[in-house]
């Protein structure tokens, strides 16, 4: 929460029991989850993102089967959207994918919105039609699209192009919402250059 206008009944709670509650921390959330409510008409409440980036609004009105999320995409979203743990269908995408075997999925009818690094950026795959995307710039994606990390091929590439080993590999139709930055890899090129106590 950045503000809120006088009027906002904020409470905290474990919404959805110790299951759900637990499945959040798994997912990279909090166990606990603040709830704003309206007292009188007119109020305001604003949320903005953790690191430099953008908040994106999805209305799940539109999305029979939900959406995806990465670790840390979730910020807030109405009462009537349910969140719940989803894990990698494939082992290899939970292994080597950067994110972890942990996704949550989020079903309903009201709006969600998500904290992306940098600035957002979002496809509307076909059928067929295959994304490769460097694992942590993967925000969400609809449950039609296929999930999978594969490895970089190419010796030289693997060892000397500077990108990593491995890709996910998103696999159409549906929509897909990318990070033009991935904070946890900023964070760690700026470690060098900390000052440390010797």
């Amino acid at each position: 929460m950045v503000y809120q206008s006088e009027g906002i009944e904020m409470k905290t709670n474990a919404r959805g029991g110790v299951m759900k509650s637990l499945g959040r921390m798994f997912s990279g959330e909090s166990i606990f989850m603040a709830n704003y409510t309206a007292t009188k008409d007119g109020v305001t409440v604003a949320f903005g993102s953790t690191v430099p980036g953008n908040v994106i609004p999805v209305n799940l009105a539109e999305m029979q089967a939900g959406i995806m999320l990465q670790k840390g995409a979730f910020l807030c979203a109405e009462q009537s959207v349910n969140t719940q743990v989803a894990f990698t269908k494939r082992f290899s995408a939970g292994l080597f994918g950067g994110e972890g075997f942990i996704l949550q999925k989020a079903t309903g009818n009201g709006k969600l919105f998500l904290e992306v690094d940098g600035d957002a950026i979002e496809k509307q795959l076909q059928p067929g039609e295959v994304l490769k995307v460097d694992t942590g710039n993967v925000v969400a994606f609809e449950p039609t699209v296929s999930y999978e990390v594969e490895t970089v091929k190419g010796f030289k590439n693997i060892f000397l192009g500077g990108e990593g080993l491995f890709l996910t590999k998103l696999v159409g139709p549906g929509r897909v919402i990318l990070q033009s930055q991935n904070f946890n890899e900023f964070a760690g090129r700026l470690i060098p250059y900390m000052p440390s106590s010797r």
